[in-house]
């Protein structure tokens, strides 16, 4: 058992922004990609504004109030100013209208704040439930410049500052809500772990509705005295010149957006003695492959920091030190935060070496779970958390994540309930059963495949399934794949076993490799077989299991563009994550006398393509 460090220092939002803003307010707290800065003074007086505004609506204390919208300057205000007079709320501005009204009713939302950027999706739905609209912005810091404010009690520290939800085992989201003393804590231990000080400038790239990009991107910073750069998302290779021109010291992200940041260096002028100089790199919310941490390591010459969080420890829980203390690789380091231990099925403590259940307690874990006494029952024991997670410590107090207990999808961060997506599919006319498991993936961890059977004689396929699901869930949930079975692989007590899944139906994963049909197939399987790194891909192979992520998207997008005079969103790849059902698409937008052309000029090329490679057949047998 490893015990955390004592915290000391504001416990609420509202005091730390208020003490900063007075004692120190000319410096810069946030920054925008485009140029624009907000001082401590300004963000004190902003967020007070917006906490203020919110009060005279009569919105109390222990009120949630939903924020729906993307990364910015403002959202971070419109958060902050939140947290100081509410519980806030923060959603991801990419859900459906099923979603929002889901979370809206499920939070009993009593205001939804927005920015200028923020989608209309959820206005809408705010507007016809009669919940009231603020929008943070240039006319909120104009009309915060010219009033005369009055006195905001600050909140206490068991008051909740934020809700988010958490996936699990059961069939829907929980909720996690984190007191002001639970993000002091936090704040605290991320501050203390990272040795940062009021000259570190960190670059949020993480998503500002996530813990990780709330904690250790945004409020950790700002609570040490540090300044933030919020760009809307990770962007290559703008990513790059925002290091140098921002003067970045360090920054935190998903394993995925470090491999797309390593793939992409080269290609952009950072090569390892070119590269911006930071003071580390951090990565958590999910496995660091040790090649990546190496690459990285290389390319920015720092110390990459590899981190253990959730949602219900307030993020961090355990980290790697900085040098010159001991760094493993493979190890997600020391407990930085609360207790952490190696528990049994009854609770007993397990000894180093000793595989076991993760769990923790302290400042920064949760109080319960809202309103789910079922969950709470099973998630504490003693007063230990219990993460789900099964590791070890070695004889250093190292942590090591050797497995999951539990079913939920780590799907590059996101956390996904596999029952949601049974759920979804079952909502179909056409299905009988479902079940959503997960995929083992090269870049994000672990990625989401279904199985279903069809009612007796109905017949679906998994397009159509797909399509259906785009239209219920966030594009993130939605299966890679979706297997069409006539029965569902069973354990030995007759349950459906979600774990091991993807091994049982391996068999039916497989299928023959079919070439390019016509020059639309031939020059989308050239761009996806470039950015995947492999030989040839076939027309009904799924991009997602020969490791595709969302950058790796991004970048055949641009490939499938360069050559073809198309402008492709990057949703239609995960809609249609084959060549074959990709190339449908395309030839719509192409017409068919675009079409002709290029089947034209393929077999005018065809024959020289043809020469070389017997040429380089040639030379190879004679090497």
């Amino acid at each position: 058992m490893h015990i955390a460090r004592p915290l000391s220092g504001p416990k609420s939002i509202g005091p730390l922004l208020d003490e900063q803003g007075a004692t120190d307010g000319g410096r810069v707290a946030l920054l925008s990609v485009d140029g624009r800065s907000m001082s401590r003074a300004e963000l004190a007086q902003y967020t007070r504004h917006v906490a203020l505004h919110l009060a005279r609506l009569g919105i109390v204390r222990a009120d949630r109030v939903a924020v729906v919208a993307p990364n910015s300057v403002d959202m971070a205000v419109a958060l902050l100013g939140v947290m100081r007079s509410a519980a806030c709320a923060p959603l991801n501005p990419l859900y459906t209208q099923a979603e929002i009204e889901y979370f809206f009713a499920d939070l009993q939302v009593r205001a939804l704040v927005v920015t200028v950027g923020s989608p209309p999706l959820a206005r809408e739905v705010a507007m016809r439930q009669g919940i009231p609209v603020i929008e943070v912005g240039a006319a909120t810091y104009a009309a915060a410049d010219r009033a005369a404010e009055s006195d905001l009690p600050p909140a206490a520290e068991d008051d909740i500052a934020l809700v988010l939800h958490t996936s699990g085992t059961t069939s829907r989201p929980k909720q996690v809500p984190l007191s002001h003393a639970n993000l002091a804590a936090s704040m605290a231990n991320i501050a203390a772990s990272l040795q940062l000080t009021p000259e570190d400038r960190a670059l949020n790239v993480m998503p500002l509705f996530h813990i990780h990009g709330l904690l250790a991107g945004l409020l950790a910073p700002l609570a040490s005295g540090a300044s933030v750069v919020c760009p809307p998302s990770l962007q290559l290779p703008a990513f790059f010149d925002w290091l140098e021109r921002f003067g970045v010291t360090w920054y935190s992200a998903v394993p995925t957006m470090h491999q797309a940041i390593v793939a992409v260096a080269p290609a952009n002028g950072a090569p390892a003695n070119g590269a911006p100089r930071l003071r580390f790199v951090r990565s958590s919310s999910a496995a660091l492959a040790p090649s990546t941490l190496a690459q990285l390591e290389a390319l920015f010459g720092c110390p990459v920091i590899e981190a253990y969080g959730m949602t219900e420890a307030t993020h961090q829980m355990a980290s790697n030190p900085l040098p010159p203390r001991a760094r493993k690789p493979g190890s997600v380091g020391l407990p930085a935060g609360p207790e952490v231990a190696i528990i049994d099925a009854d609770g007993n403590l397990l000894p180093a070496g000793t595989r076991g259940e993760i769990a923790i307690r302290g400042d920064n874990v949760m109080r319960a779970y809202h309103g789910n006494p079922d969950a709470n029952r099973s998630a504490f024991t003693s007063g230990w958390f219990r993460t789900g997670d099964e590791g070890c410590f070695d004889a250093d107090g190292y942590l090591s994540i050797t497995g999951r207990l539990k079913e939920m999808i780590n799907r590059g961060g996101e956390k996904i309930t596999p029952r949601e997506i049974d759920e979804a599919l079952l909502a179909h006319p056409d299905v009988a059963q479902a079940v959503a498991f997960a995929l083992p993936h090269p870049t994000l961890g672990e990625d989401v495949a279904a199985a279903v059977v069809p009612h007796e004689g109905r017949q679906v396929s998994a397009e159509a399934l797909r399509e259906f699901l785009f239209e219920r869930l966030a594009d993130f949930k939605v299966p890679s794949e979706v297997i069409v079975l006539s029965q569902i692989p069973k354990g030995p007590t007759g349950k459906v076993q979600r774990i091991g899944m993807a091994e049982r139906l391996s068999a039916h994963r497989q299928h023959a490799f079919v070439e390019p049909r016509d020059a639309v197939e031939a020059i989308l399987a050239q761009a996806w077989a470039e950015v995947l790194g492999i030989d040839a891909i076939g027309m009904d192979d799924n991009f997602f299991a020969l490791g595709c992520d969302s950058l790796k998207a991004m970048r055949a997008v641009a490939g499938i563009e360069a050559m073809l005079p198309v402008e492709l969103p990057a949703t239609d790849i995960f809609r249609h994550p084959t060549v074959a059902g990709l190339a449908g698409r395309v030839r719509l937008m192409l017409g068919p006398d675009v079409i002709a052309e290029l089947e034209r000029l393929l077999d005018e090329v065809a024959p020289e393509v043809a020469a070389v490679q017997a040429d380089r057949s040639l030379d190879e047998h004679a090497t």
